[in-house]
């Protein structure tokens, strides 16, 4: 069954604000990191940040923690 499009009242050439950041994703990681999915997964196993496994959909690593893992490196 295919839902109806829900229309939004904005005023003529507002964008609406995207809902803030505060998680990664393994792939994102990949990218900040500039390193392969096994270096994120060890990351992961290691638990250097806080992370939460959803089901199949995968990891969703926490910004504020990953984040704060990083500045602690010396990058």
């Amino acid at each position: 069954m295919m839902e109806a499009c829900v229309e939004y009242d904005y005023p003529e050439g507002a964008v609406p604000e995207m809902p803030e950041v505060r998680c990664y994703t393994v792939d994102d990681l990949m990218v900040i990191l500039q390193c392969g999915r096994r270096a994120v997964y060890e990351l992961l196993k290691r638990k250097e940040f806080r992370y939460i496994k959803i089901s199949r959909i995968g990891y969703r690593i926490s910004k504020k923690s990953f984040d704060e893992w990083l500045d602690k490196q010396g990058c």
